[in-house]
Protein backbone atom coordinates (compact mmCIF):
# COMPACT_ATOMS: atom_id res chain seq x y z
CA UNK A 1 0.00 0.00 0.00
CA UNK A 2 2.74 2.40 0.78
CA UNK A 3 4.75 2.08 -2.50
CA UNK A 4 0.92 2.48 -4.27
CA UNK A 5 0.69 5.94 -2.74
CA UNK A 6 3.92 6.51 -3.58
CA UNK A 7 3.40 6.38 -6.72
CA UNK A 8 0.41 8.20 -6.83
CA UNK A 9 2.13 10.76 -5.20
CA UNK A 10 4.90 10.82 -8.08
CA UNK A 11 2.13 10.37 -10.57
CA UNK A 12 0.81 13.74 -9.34
CA UNK A 13 4.09 15.85 -9.32
CA UNK A 14 4.26 14.57 -12.66
CA UNK A 15 1.15 16.09 -13.80
CA UNK A 16 1.06 19.26 -12.44
CA UNK A 17 -1.58 21.39 -10.56
CA UNK A 18 -4.29 20.19 -12.42
CA UNK A 19 -4.33 16.55 -11.07
CA UNK A 20 -5.07 18.16 -6.88
CA UNK A 21 -8.33 17.83 -8.39
CA UNK A 22 -8.36 14.43 -7.41
CA UNK A 23 -11.67 12.68 -6.40
CA UNK A 24 -11.95 10.65 -2.67
CA UNK A 25 -12.20 7.39 -5.00
CA UNK A 26 -8.14 7.64 -5.80
CA UNK A 27 -7.42 7.49 -2.07
CA UNK A 28 -5.64 11.75 -1.71
CA UNK A 29 -6.78 12.90 1.30
CA UNK A 30 -8.31 17.03 0.53
CA UNK A 31 -8.24 18.50 -2.29
CA UNK A 32 -7.78 21.94 -3.83
CA UNK A 33 -9.75 24.72 -5.90
CA UNK A 34 -8.15 26.14 -8.86
CA UNK A 35 -9.06 30.09 -9.68
CA UNK A 36 -12.26 30.82 -11.82
CA UNK A 37 -10.99 34.86 -12.54
CA UNK A 38 -7.28 36.18 -13.36
CA UNK A 39 -5.89 37.72 -9.98
CA UNK A 40 -6.14 41.54 -10.22
CA UNK A 41 -3.05 42.57 -9.84
CA UNK A 42 -1.40 45.57 -7.89
CA UNK A 43 -0.88 49.15 -9.66
CA UNK A 44 0.77 52.18 -8.60
CA UNK A 45 -1.32 54.60 -10.84
CA UNK A 46 -5.13 55.29 -9.37
CA UNK A 47 -4.88 58.60 -7.47
CA UNK A 48 -5.19 62.10 -9.22
CA UNK A 49 -5.99 65.89 -7.46
CA UNK A 50 -8.97 67.91 -7.45
CA UNK A 51 -9.26 70.44 -9.64
CA UNK A 52 -7.91 73.76 -8.76
CA UNK A 53 -10.13 76.22 -11.51
CA UNK A 54 -7.21 79.10 -12.09
CA UNK A 55 -7.12 81.16 -14.78
CA UNK A 56 -8.47 84.65 -15.64
CA UNK A 57 -11.62 85.33 -14.09
CA UNK A 58 -12.25 88.60 -15.32
CA UNK A 59 -11.46 89.84 -18.74
CA UNK A 60 -10.17 93.58 -19.48
CA UNK A 61 -13.10 95.99 -19.83
CA UNK A 62 -14.56 93.72 -17.83
CA UNK A 63 -16.74 95.84 -14.80
CA UNK A 64 -16.40 93.93 -11.36
CA UNK A 65 -17.07 95.12 -7.72
CA UNK A 66 -14.78 95.05 -4.87
CA UNK A 67 -14.01 91.27 -3.79
CA UNK A 68 -14.14 90.09 -6.90
CA UNK A 69 -11.39 87.47 -7.80
CA UNK A 70 -9.78 88.66 -11.22
CA UNK A 71 -7.26 85.96 -11.94
CA UNK A 72 -6.22 82.80 -9.75
CA UNK A 73 -2.99 81.85 -10.47
CA UNK A 74 -0.10 79.63 -8.97
CA UNK A 75 2.98 82.29 -8.29
CA UNK A 76 2.95 86.13 -9.78
CA UNK A 77 2.16 85.71 -13.62
CA UNK A 78 0.80 88.89 -13.26
CA UNK A 79 1.24 91.17 -10.79
CA UNK A 80 -1.22 93.74 -8.88
CA UNK A 81 -1.56 97.26 -10.29
CA UNK A 82 -3.94 99.96 -9.34
CA UNK A 83 -6.86 99.05 -6.45
CA UNK A 84 -6.30 95.17 -7.06
CA UNK A 85 -4.55 93.34 -4.06
CA UNK A 86 -3.03 89.52 -3.49
CA UNK A 87 -3.74 87.37 -1.74
CA UNK A 88 -1.57 84.78 0.26
CA UNK A 89 -1.73 81.85 -2.95
CA UNK A 90 -1.47 84.99 -5.26
CA UNK A 91 -5.24 85.26 -5.76
CA UNK A 92 -5.31 88.81 -7.31
CA UNK A 93 -8.80 90.52 -6.29
CA UNK A 94 -10.61 94.44 -6.44
CA UNK A 95 -10.00 96.62 -3.88
CA UNK A 96 -12.50 99.39 -5.33
CA UNK A 97 -15.11 98.52 -7.86
CA UNK A 98 -14.31 99.58 -11.43
CA UNK A 99 -13.71 98.09 -14.68
CA UNK A 100 -10.36 95.57 -15.12
CA UNK A 101 -7.37 96.81 -17.46
CA UNK A 102 -4.48 94.96 -18.18
CA UNK A 103 -1.31 96.62 -18.83
CA UNK A 104 2.65 95.76 -19.06
CA UNK A 105 5.91 97.03 -18.08
CA UNK A 106 8.20 96.76 -20.84
CA UNK A 107 11.18 97.59 -18.83
CA UNK A 108 10.65 94.83 -16.04
CA UNK A 109 9.29 92.50 -18.39
CA UNK A 110 6.27 92.04 -15.82
CA UNK A 111 2.03 92.11 -16.34
CA UNK A 112 -0.35 94.29 -14.14
CA UNK A 113 -3.87 94.35 -14.03
CA UNK A 114 -5.41 97.55 -12.80
CA UNK A 115 -9.14 98.33 -11.45
CA UNK A 116 -9.99 101.50 -12.92
CA UNK A 117 -13.21 103.72 -12.27
CA UNK A 118 -13.53 104.23 -16.31
CA UNK A 119 -13.15 102.28 -18.54
CA UNK A 120 -10.12 104.26 -20.69
CA UNK A 121 -6.46 103.34 -19.31
CA UNK A 122 -5.14 106.80 -17.97
CA UNK A 123 -1.45 104.68 -18.76
CA UNK A 124 -2.07 105.09 -22.71
CA UNK A 125 -0.54 108.50 -22.49
CA UNK A 126 2.79 107.53 -20.63
CA UNK A 127 2.58 104.39 -23.18
CA UNK A 128 3.09 106.93 -26.15
CA UNK A 129 5.54 108.48 -23.95
CA UNK A 130 7.96 104.98 -23.82
CA UNK A 131 7.62 104.62 -27.45
CA UNK A 132 8.95 107.89 -28.05
CA UNK A 133 11.96 107.19 -25.73
CA UNK A 134 12.73 104.17 -26.52
CA UNK A 135 12.99 105.30 -30.58
CA UNK A 136 16.00 107.16 -30.91
CA UNK A 137 18.24 109.65 -28.48
CA UNK A 138 17.00 112.68 -30.82
CA UNK A 139 13.53 112.17 -29.64
CA UNK A 140 14.87 112.05 -26.28
CA UNK A 141 16.45 115.52 -26.61
CA UNK A 142 13.01 116.76 -28.14
CA UNK A 143 10.55 115.42 -25.17
CA UNK A 144 13.27 116.44 -22.55
CA UNK A 145 13.65 120.25 -23.49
Amino acid sequence: ATKKAADAMLALLARGASALRASASDGLIGASRTATKMSGGTTKNGRDSNPKYLGLKKHGGEACLAGNIIIRQRGTKVHPGVHVGMGRDHTLFALKPGYVCFSTDAFRDRKYVNIFPTRDNPFKEKKELRKQLLKGPALVKRVVK
